[in-house]
């Protein structure tokens, strides 16, 4: 297995993986229920560039040729910057100019926004691979840094797994009406 930086190449493989992932909140980030806009909206993201859904943000574990896993991840610090491309394209579809989106992502941190393995793949370490290449690509050379992520409070399994890559529960976060778990890890050099 591969884990690589992600190409604009790659959106037709990343978005079912991110909708996989992302549920519902697809729905709100496009601001369409119809999944042929929500693709076509997700895709210009994807392959789009200075927005939380870019393929510049975005890692993909590769298995004998094939993308079968997808990792987002982000400053906290660029959150409001990268969010701002889907909010301004929310606010004008709504009409509403104070729209704004769930913050995810605490400025001291880097932020692991999407996970996603393809289920014909699951059970093979990808999530950890992919997790341990995201905690590489951002351990500083000297010092220290934060790496986060939120999980459904009820998704005992990926809950169970980032408790055993170390990371912990610091608190409960409410994303569009939905309570997830805020968990973190310390990378050190």
């Amino acid at each position: 297995m591969e884990i690589r930086p992600a190409r604009k190449a790659d959106s037709a493989m990343a978005i079912p993986l991110i909708l996989q992932a992302n549920g519902d909140i697809a729905t709100t980030l496009t601001g369409s229920d119809q999944m042929p806009e929500i693709l076509q909206i997700m895709t210009s993201f994807f392959e789009g560039e200075e927005n939380r859904l870019s393929y510049q943000n975005t890692l993909v574990a590769e298995e004998d040729g094939h993308a079968v896993g997808i990792l987002i991840l982000y400053h906290g610090s660029q959150a409001a910057v990268l969010d701002r491309p889907l909010i301004e394209r929310l606010r004008q579809l709504k009409q509403d100019p104070s729209l704004t989106l769930d913050k995810e992502a605490d400025e001291d941190e880097w932020y692991i926004d999407t996970l996603s393995v393809s289920p014909t793949y699951a059970g093979r370490g990808i999530a950890t691979a992919l997790i341990e290449a995201a905690e590489e690509r951002v351990r500083p050379a000297d010092g220290e840094a934060k790496i986060a992520l939120l999980v459904d409070k009820d998704n005992y399994r990926a809950y169970r797994l980032y408790q055993h890559l170390n990371y912990q529960q610091d608190k409960v976060v409410q994303i569009y009406q939905h309570p997830f778990l805020h968990m973190v890890k310390d990378l050190y050099k």
